[in-house]
């Protein structure tokens, strides 16, 4: 059961003063702050800390695509409502065209990556993955392909006989660009092992990366919470994601969102709200001070709350999402195009300015989209 007690006690100003002046957060600061119901004084700092880094008037987004080229999987997580199993009538493989359809789609609107992610499927070769992205990086050479998870490779490492390190190194020569911080939901084995007993451990998922980091790939990490983790296990995760920024610098962003009950097999816990999102953003970006950059998720916060997040520690407001899958299996659709993305940015009084993959670059000019998406 989630354990989220609220203070009724103000945050100490010092502490918040003390991470707004670049002094680094303790595990025990971070549950502090977790625990407190001053979401003001904290979003204040978080916002204070965000201008420090991030001082221009330019708030980012980027355009790519979901591809999610099967949903055959079994690891058969509860939390997850998209995952099919193989003799399911609704598994499915994409083919090729259909692949290389919707990659074309996303290049002609201006796209500049693609999620591609699948599940732990128990057929496929490894060849499979690796032609797919040699066919991707031919006929698409200028897309990035943000690619598979750490708990995809361990999958493949285990499945394949194979060091993580091969399939990651196979992988990168076959085209993959940027690793995607899925499967991560708590670094905790105790959380793991109720939610998905069957996937890669924290100490994995954590090694995998580490093991990308030192190949010289980039990539993110990710937070879902409001489940069955504790306080403590969110603070854990963090520290943990902290810890392994300080030795590698490999993560470009951290996204955090909340878990989507519905049609999993936890749709009897509570859904969290908006309150308790924009909180552990907010102590995330105090807390993560390694990391440059804090990506929003709309996508299960919607229009209203994700823009929003701009001012409570958030600089990026993530894609448009041409294409989103697992999140809308649970019943939580969001949609937006790039016209109404740019004005929500406006509207909380920023510059709406597109990114690139790996957020090192802006693209387009300030007062217009690089492509327009209606």
């Amino acid at each position: 059961m989630l354990c989220c007690p609220r203070t009724n006690s103000p945050m100490p100003s010092s502490l918040l003063e003390k991470t707004v002046s670049g002094v680094r957060l303790s595990p025990e600061d971070a549950a502090e702050l977790l625990r407190s119901n001053d979401l003001a004084s904290i979003a204040q700092a978080a916002h204070r800390v965000c201008r420090r880094l991030h001082p221009e008037r330019e708030r980012t987004y980027n355009v790519e695509r979901n591809i999610n080229y099967t949903n055959g999987c079994v690891s058969g997580c509860k939390f997850c409502a998209f995952f099919r199993a193989e003799d399911s009538p609704e598994h499915y493989i994409l083919d090729r065209d259909t692949i290389h359809a919707k990659v074309a789609e996303t290049v002609a609107l201006g796209g500049n990556q693609i999620l591609l992610q699948g599940g732990l499927h128990p057929a496929l070769p490894f060849s499979w993955y690796l032609d797919m992205l040699r066919e991707i990086r031919q006929s698409f050479p200028t897309i990035n392909i943000h690619g598979f998870s750490p708990t995809e490779i361990v999958f493949f490492a285990r499945k394949f006989s194979l060091s993580c390190q091969e399939v990651l190194s196979q992988l990168r020569e076959a085209g993959l660009g940027s690793l995607p911080g899925g499967g991560a939901e708590i670094l905790v084995d105790r959380v793991r092992n109720e939610v998905s007993p069957n996937k890669a451990t924290a100490a994995d998922w954590l090694d995998v990366c580490r093991q990308w980091h030192h190949l010289g790939g980039r990539g993110s990490a990710t937070m879902m919470f409001g489940h069955v983790e504790t306080v403590e296990d969110r603070v854990e995760h963090l520290s943990q994601l902290r810890d392994l920024q300080d030795e590698t610098a490999g993560f470009t962003a951290f996204i955090c969102w909340t878990f989507q009950p519905g049609q999993t097999r936890l749709a009897h816990l509570r859904k969290i709200g908006s309150w308790e999102y924009l909180k552990t953003l907010a102590v995330s970006r105090l807390f993560l001070d390694n990391f440059r950059n804090i990506q929003a998720s709309w996508v299960t916060q919607g229009m209203q709350i994700g823009p929003l997040s701009l001012h409570y520690g958030a600089n990026d407001l993530g894609s448009i999402m041409i294409e989103e899958n697992v999140v809308a299996a649970a019943g939580t659709v969001y949609k937006t195009n790039e016209h109404e993305l740019r004005q929500a940015i406006t509207d909380t009084g920023y510059v709406p300015k597109r990114r690139d993959d790996a957020y090192l670059e802006k693209i387009g000019t300030k007062n217009q989209p690089f492509t327009a998406i209606l």
